[in-house]
């Protein structure tokens, strides 16, 4: 695996790791009339979002790389922020989606360094976990009315 790919995987890798904190601190603080739709769609996303995490991890794994594995390593490399305190359930779905924006544009880079190194296996994941999360945030936004 080249650097410019395993530097764009541990990205995600620790975007993902953020993201699960952050979305398990949305899970536990949502509150308000919508309390129970979002707190089992923070609960589904942070579970998908680790399965994300583990397959990242594994691929640079097989490919020699070396995952960042800490914490203190994750928000180094991260692109997202952490959770913010005192959200509205509103806000905190706003920042899900800002995350999701951002982190699928990131991973399209991504993909393109795979293509160009024709690493097919890292292409496709990347792929597959970019829709998913256009998907969640096209319904994040619907559920925003936008």
């Amino acid at each position: 695996m080249n650097e410019n790919l395993n530097t764009a995987l541990n990205q995600q890798l620790a975007n993902m790791n953020v993201l699960y904190t952050k979305l398990h601190n949305y899970h536990w603080y949502v509150k308000g009339e919508h309390f129970f739709t979002l707190h089992e769609k923070f609960e589904e996303l942070y579970n998908e979002v680790t399965g994300y995490s583990d397959e990242i991890a594994e691929n640079m794994l097989a490919s020699g790389a070396v995952p960042a594995a800490s914490l203190r390593e994750y928000l180094t490399l991260a692109s997202i922020e952490e959770a913010a305190n005192g959200l509205s359930a509103n806000e905190m779905v706003q920042s899900v989606v800002d995350d999701f924006s951002k982190i699928g544009s990131e991973i399209r880079k991504a993909i393109e360094i795979a293509d160009e190194e024709n690493d097919i296996r890292v292409a496709d994941l990347l792929e597959g976990i970019v829709m998913s999360l256009e998907k969640h945030q096209w319904m994040l936004n619907a559920y925003l009315g936008k």
